[in-house]
């Protein structure tokens, strides 16, 4: 999520900057294609350009969309964006989107497919401040809970009613895509992501100590440990044109070439960030950088390669997503999602296609860097 509602934008085609030598590209000369044969494609994200979103931005500056033959354009998201409705309605070619969000819409018609799982992870936690008690699901009864909504709230909902705790048993607050009630204390527990809000409270003054926040002022509740972490930002394709050839191996050039972007996130994550602010991030430099280390924290190391959707992370998402009631008693889903809903066909022909480049989708030495977070995120 981003730090507030902002004006959607749309960010047109980058040109590749540097040789193949500086781009560490692995294809030779030979194989590069012409700007006037490149294949216009549209890519939709679900929020405004940062970090979140670093590989794909990568992927446009360093070139390797045109060494696939495609001439990518990243159309910006924001409040009123859904993109799976966007792509649905054909007005883009593939759209970045969290899985529990596109089986409701796939329930209701929507024709797409998840062609990629880029997060293995969920960045989706539950923080509070250290006084208030709250370390796990079952202490949140009672409490001020905050979340965004617009099917952000699926863990939160499924952690609390594991933990046995209701939605009538909290005071539910609709909590703005900033971290401002949180600090003034009108909220007990806050949604935040890792690459996102969690660092908006490290990068404010704490008004007791007047430094920065620190994590230990902070308790976090990580779905990923409790056990009920949902598949978040996916590639999603158009299902009916996935079997029309040409589509098809687009489809494998598009996943390979953003792949490539994230492999070169993961290994430059300061050149990743300073890509994503020059692509218009209005996000501070040093938020910038946490973002980027953030996220690469979600996909790597990968434990099968880039982008494979794992059965049993799909399964555990799909339960959620048909078991667990919200505020009105309503689930995502009613019924299980059809076959189309996802495939590893194209994923596994674009990693093996990377292999045989030399290029590294696992990241299994993968490390993060250590990131100082500034006031404000500068």
């Amino acid at each position: 999520m981003a730090l507030a509602a902002a004006t959607v934008l749309s960010f047109g085609t980058l040109a590749a900057c540097g040789s193949d030598e500086d781009s560490g590209s692995s294809g030779d000369s030979d194989s590069s294609v012409s700007a006037g044969d490149l294949k216009p494609v549209k890519l939709q994200l679900q929020w405004v350009a940062q970090a979140q979103f670093a590989g794909y931005y990568a992927a446009v500056d360093q070139g390797y969309y045109e060494e696939e033959g495609l001439d990518v354009e990243i159309v910006e998201g924001g409040p009123d964006i859904v993109p799976q409705e966007v792509l649905s309605a054909g007005e883009v070619d593939y759209a970045i989107s969290w899985v529990p969000k596109v089986l409701g819409s796939i329930e209701q018609g929507a024709g797409i497919t998840n062609v990629a799982q880029i997060f293995e992870r969920s960045a989706t936690t539950q923080i509070s401040f250290k006084q208030r008690g709250i370390e796990e699901p079952a202490d949140l009864a009672g409490k001020n809970v905050g979340s965004w909504g617009f099917g952000n709230e699926w863990e939160l909902f499924a952690g609390m009613q594991d933990a046995g705790v209701e939605v009538g048993d909290i005071q539910l607050v609709q909590q703005a895509f900033d971290m401002n009630g949180f600090l003034a204390g009108d909220i007990d527990a806050a949604q935040a992501m890792t690459y996102n809000e969690y660092a908006q409270v490290l990068e404010s003054v704490n008004p007791d100590t007047g430094e920065l926040y620190q994590p230990e002022d902070l308790n976090v509740i990580d779905w990923n440990e409790v056990g009920t972490a949902m598949l978040q930002d996916a590639i999603w394709a158009h299902t009916e044109m996935l079997e029309d050839e040409e589509y098809a191996d687009q489809t494998v050039a598009f996943v390979k070439a953003s792949i490539k972007g994230w492999a070169f996130a993961r290994d430059n994550p300061e050149d990743a960030a300073t890509i994503v602010t020059e692509a218009g991030s209005q996000l501070g430099e040093s938020h910038q950088l946490w973002m980027t280390n953030e996220v690469n924290k979600l996909i790597w190391p990968s434990t099968s390669g880039i982008g494979m959707v794992n059965e049993d992370a799909w399964k555990q998402t799909v339960d959620i997503a048909m078991n667990t009631k919200n505020e009105t008693g309503a689930t995502v889903i009613s019924t299980e999602p059809p076959e189309t809903a996802y495939t590893n066909e194209y994923v596994e022909q674009a990693i093996a296609e990377l292999e045989d480049e030399g290029v590294d989708v696992m990241g299994e030495d993968y490390a993060p860097i250590e990131v100082e977070l500034q006031e404000g995120g500068n």
